[in-house]
């Protein structure tokens, strides 16, 4: 979860000032430097979750699971299951 930081209390009054002169008084998002980024579910275990959850279905179908069962079993849509059956993950 993202934090709001008093621009005031980290920035350099004279820095603090110019970018007042831009966006008084408004939210100001600043990107992370591009060396400093994280891929959608690295900072939590969404993406190692859904991996397991994919191979599960997966597992299921080459069962013989039919996929109207499983997406009802997983509360997804039939298109979905049928995705998921047609990416191959690589890890």
């Amino acid at each position: 979860m993202m934090a709001y930081t008093n621009a005031s209390e980290v920035l350099p009054a004279q820095l603090l000032e110019a970018i007042q002169n831009h966006v008084d008084g408004a939210y100001l998002y600043i990107p992370r430097k591009e060396e400093n980024r994280r891929r959608w579910g690295e900072g939590n275990d969404a993406r190692t979750l859904l991996r397991a959850r994919n191979a599960a279905i997966r597992e299921k179908y080459l069962r013989g699971t039919p996929v109207e069962v499983i997406a009802t079993s997983y509360c997804l849509s039939p298109k979905t299951v049928y995705k998921i059956l047609a990416v191959k993950d690589t890890g």
